[in-house]
């Protein structure tokens, strides 16, 4: 159980992450730059980061223009009631937030009542051990967070469900993810084209 004095530290750590977050566009816009410069985000600045970054770029550019959100799922998202932003903590070179954040997007655009911001991990230390998995920095990672009383509501990241159990079946038989393995993923992840995030961010919403 918190504690008021940890609710207060948490607020006051995401009110400062707020303050210099992004928009998706800027989000888009900042990652397009760093591929120019054949660079990355974060405070590891490597070849191989770099051109994680610039095959995230391409997925997110795919998505960005052939993710479909079905009607039904639509007037649920219209039917949400409750007034958030989504806090996003992510970075460019990350393969998980390449797919995961434009679908993001997507539903956000659909709805009045959900704000989009996205900050990157590494500037946002204290922000980002709020919200371990397990104990780890996994990114992307969403807080949602009630835009009058700044309360967290719920959390999601840093895989859709089912890509989180994909690895963790694959991490108890295995012990680690092996670059095979995570190729298999992205695979999974073209197949399934961002449906289910969708889902499980319907179901956050609780609509």
């Amino acid at each position: 159980m918190e504690t008021l004095s940890q609710k207060n530290n948490i607020k006051n750590t995401i009110i400062n992450s707020l303050n210099k977050a992004l928009s998706y566009p800027e989000y888009r816009t900042l990652t397009e730059d760093l591929v120019l410069k054949n660079s990355t985000s974060g405070n590891e600045k490597t070849e191989a980061l770099a051109a994680y970054t610039v095959l995230n770029n391409r997925r997110m550019k795919r998505w960005d223009k052939t993710l479909k959100i079905s009607e039904a799922e639509k007037n649920r998202i219209l039917s949400f009631k409750g007034n958030v932003i989504w806090l996003v903590i992510t970075e460019s070179w990350c393969g998980d937030a390449a797919h995961v954040i434009p679908v993001l997007n997507k539903i956000a655009e659909l709805s009045d009542n959900i704000d989009l911001k996205l900050v990157f991990r590494d500037d946002n230390e204290e922000l980002m051990n709020h919200f371990l998995t397990n104990g780890g920095k996994a990114i992307a990672k969403l807080i949602m967070i009630d835009k009058k009383s700044n309360e967290v509501l719920e959390t999601f990241g840093p895989r859709p469900s089912e890509a989180t159990k994909l690895v963790e079946d694959y991490k108890n038989e295995h012990g680690k993810l092996t670059p095979e393995f995570k190729e298999r993923l992205q695979l999974w992840y073209n197949k399934d084209k961002g449906q289910n995030v969708i889902l499980d961010i319907l179901d956050l919403l609780k609509v």
